[in-house]
């Protein structure tokens, strides 16, 4: 994070905390408030109960309330990350920010807690009065020297963890990154020579961890801002600080560079020098951690070392040192056993199996939602990808273990297998699932066409998608009117450089695209006048020509206008694709259950067993692409047989077929949606079914239940809503609905462009995901 942030950034930031509605967080009950029953339940009388149990014995509260799984994020802002002392107010947003991460990494309730105090004794007994609420503190953006006080004093005084992210968090990656780079080097760490540039919380609590792991002191040299830390020197000196202490003459950074095995950069952009890189030892591990200027940019550094292992804090290079990677799941652990601090012991087990992670074989879901780039283990892969989904099912058992070990857990964990499990249950409900997506199509982007060009939505997902780099957008729309919206709007795309764009009043290439058109619905119905007029004034027209002829790879339509009209034209264009006889369309809908793809939610009326089956077929084949293995469930009102209704038969017989034409899908039916959900249910009615687990592709009889269960999910759910996906065309295009928003537009564009990459490689055009 930084304060150095492009003003479209800015923008965008500003919009996105505004809209629609104010902050990132809410408060949502867990329990039914549905009749006077519930209220006596959840408030008075009966509430009385839980509080009597608690009276009787306080681990109920752990049982009885939602304490153990509630962390505060605390911060008086006097140390935010590329911001400086900002204040409690102004750090909120990064609070906040960090309670989502928890939550979506974790499933962790935060809340923010933002301190106006700065005096050491008033801040620590502010905190420790919070003790009775929450089941864990993180600290957070508190400046040093303050911050080692404030943390040691707490851990003291306070029964729950008390983990002080910025240091330690820090520390845990970097001590997981080194271990690996030692590994690699055939070095020892009781040997190697350390050399830091900054002082600050985070490199002290690095070395603190690395002195615990094994390095000697003797051999760790550190310099901040006025130079070497020495025995003797008074200036920005504390106790702290003065543990490294070394009794030399040298005073500079350069001085002291020669033979360091490792540089610990959290300090200033470019104070690493070329020259102090070559007097460096053997294979070097350089850890430039600075934001958004690293002390040294990687491809200097391997300019003047090309042996040279590099880690920066930027998610645009190999190995980023990125707290998200271990802060969430270790209060996962400690949480779950009811841990009373966060010790050595658990720190050095996150580290162990953050080191032990990246050196796996990378698993199919890591290689799908990477773009097939399956990174093995090496110079560039010491640590590993923060959104890689094993790494809850890594760290968390290992530092609960850990608290249970080393005698800090109070509620141990009985079945770790059962635990795993359970974990295994959150990855599948929380996962970013289009990180994938968006990874894939940042490999290859691709040129997507829209048709509604001018619309504000468009507009802001073209700056979105510049920015994210996933295609080179071509809008259809009047020059003027872009370029007043655009000024209207504060966005900075500049035609001819960030985008392209189609003149449907008056463009070069208006009288080929007529005749492609012609060409293309001549016998349809299409006369050369009317071809004229629709290429002037039909954006969707104008768009499916342009994909047809090669000027674009993909299509995004139907922001305005009604589905089916575009889809008129869509398909009298495009058409289908061989061996497809007609289009269906797919929904997802993310919801805090889970995500689900739901078919045909757009198009066929009352499809055949045969149609329905080509696109649960199809469907799968999608799923995939989000590095997911589809799961499908055939729906009805009916359950294995409970009715003998023509569409309960319907989905029998699509089961039928799929299990002839794809025996490899893992699909069952036809069942209701309950027992889709739930393998309790399901095991209920048919214990042997094929389906394990949730399904996470819902399959329905015909459009009515298809669209209204997406429609119920989408709103009732608070549901993310993606698509309409359309399957079955002949090239990358998709027709949305009037109520997407510009978040749904750019997912949609990474579907396609993804979409479009997979049709040049089936084509022979295009190259292989790596792997």
């Amino acid at each position: 994070m930084t304060g150095n942030i492009s003003q479209d950034l800015k923008a965008g930031a500003l919009f996105y905390h505004r809209n629609p509605r104010p902050g990132k967080l809410e408060i949502k009950p867990t329990k039914p408030l549905g009749n006077q029953r519930d209220l006596a339940l959840a408030y008075s009388p009966g509430v009385a109960a839980p509080c009597e149990a608690i009276v009787a014995d306080p681990a109920e509260a752990d049982n009885l309330t939602a304490r153990q799984n509630l962390v505060a994020v605390v911060s008086n802002g006097t140390a935010v990350l590329g911001l400086g002392n900002i204040g409690p107010l102004a750090s909120k947003p990064v609070m906040e920010g960090k309670a989502v991460l928890f939550k979506k990494f974790a499933g962790i309730d935060v809340f923010d807690i933002e301190v106006a105090e700065t005096e050491v004794d008033r801040l620590v007994n502010v905190v420790a009065a919070l003790e009775p609420t929450f089941g864990g503190i993180n600290l957070e953006d508190i400046k040093a020297p303050e911050c080692f006080e404030v943390e040691e004093r707490l851990k003291l005084r306070m029964n729950i963890p008390v983990f002080h992210d910025d240091q330690h968090g820090t520390a845990i990656i970097v001590a997981a990154a080194v271990t690996n780079a030692l590994q690699l080097g055939g070095k020892r760490i009781d040997k190697v020579k350390i050399v830091t540039s900054g002082a600050g919380a985070a490199a002290l609590a690095c070395l603190n961890l690395l002195v615990s792991l094994g390095a000697k002191r003797e051999n760790i040299w550190v310099t901040d801002i006025e130079g070497v830390v020495y025995k003797g020197r008074e200036a920005l000196m504390d106790r702290w600080k003065g543990i490294y202490a070394q009794d030399t003459d040298k005073r500079t950074l350069d001085q002291v560079i020669s033979g360091a095995d490792i540089f610990l950069g959290l300090s200033a952009g470019d104070v690493l020098k070329p020259e102090m890189v070559k007097k460096m030892g053997v294979r070097p591990l350089i850890l430039a951690l600075a934001n958004p200027y690293p002390e040294i940019l990687p491809e200097v550094a391997r300019e003047a070392r090309p042996d040279a292992i590099i880690c920066t804090g930027r998610s645009d290079y190999p190995n980023q040192v990125n707290n998200v990677l271990c802060f969430p799941y270790i209060f996962r652990g400690a949480l779950d056993v009811a841990a009373s601090t966060i010790n050595e012991a658990m720190k050095a087990a996150a580290v162990k199996a953050i080191a032990e992670l990246a050196r796996e074989a990378p698993s199919d879901v890591v290689a799908r939602a990477y773009g097939g780039e399956t990174r093995n283990f090496g110079p560039d892969s010491l640590i590993p990808n923060p959104f890689d989904p094993r790494l809850i099912l890594r760290i968390a058992p290992a530092v609960a273990r850990a608290a249970m070990e080393s005698g800090v857990a109070r509620k141990p964990i009985e079945n770790f297998d059962a635990y795993t499990d359970s974990l295994n249950g959150f990855v599948f409900r929380s996962g970013f699932i289009m990180k994938p997506v968006f990874s894939q199509a940042r490999e290859e982007p691709k040129r997507v066409i829209y048709a509604e060009g001018e619309d504000e939505r468009v507009l802001r997902a073209a700056q979105a998608i510049v920015e994210d780099g996933i295609a080179r957008p071509i809008l259809i729309g009047r020059p003027a009117v872009v370029e007043t919206r655009l000024n209207r709007f504060g966005l900075s795309l500049k035609p001819g450089i960030d985008f392209d764009l189609i003149n449907p009043d008056d463009d070069p290439r208006y009288r080929d695209y007529v005749a492609t058109y012609l060409e293309v619905t001549g016998r349809k119905g299409i006369t050369p006048e009317l071809a004229r007029t629709l290429m002037r004034t039909n954006q969707t027209v104008i768009g499916a020509v342009a994909l047809l002829r090669g000027d674009a790879d993909a299509l995004i339509c139907g922001v305005e206008g009604r589905f089916n009209s575009h889809l008129r034209h869509i398909r009298a264009i495009i058409g289908t694709a061989p061996g497809a006889d007609d289009f269906a369309a797919m929904s997802l809908v993310i919801t805090s259950r889970g995500h689900y793809f739901l078919a045909d939610t757009h198009i066929r009326e009352e499809p055949t067993a045969h149609e329905l089956a080509d696109t649960a077929i199809s469907c799968a084949a999608h799923v995939r692409r989000f590095g997911i293995e589809p799961k499908i469930a055939l729906l009805s009102h009916s359950n294995f047989g409970s009715s003998d209704s023509a569409s309960a038969r319907k989905m029998r017989e699509v089961l039928e077929l799929l299990r002839e034409q794809a025996p490899d899908l893992e699909v069952d039916g036809e069942m209701q949606a309950d027992a889709a959900l739930s393998q309790l249910v399901r095991d209920r009615s048919l214990p042997s079914s094929h389906l394990k687990g949730a399904a996470n592709v819902l399959i329905l009889p015909n459009l009515d239940a298809a669209n209204i269960a997406y429609q119920f999910a989408r709103v009732l759910a608070d549901a993310l809503p993606v698509g309409p996906i359309l399957l079955g065309q002949a090239k990358p295009v998709h027709i949305l609905t009037e109520t997407v928003t510009a978040r749904g537009i750019v997912n949609m564009t990474a579907v396609a462009v993804v979409e479009a990459q997979a049709n040049d490689v089936a084509s022979g055009k295009g190259v292989a995901a790596k792997g």
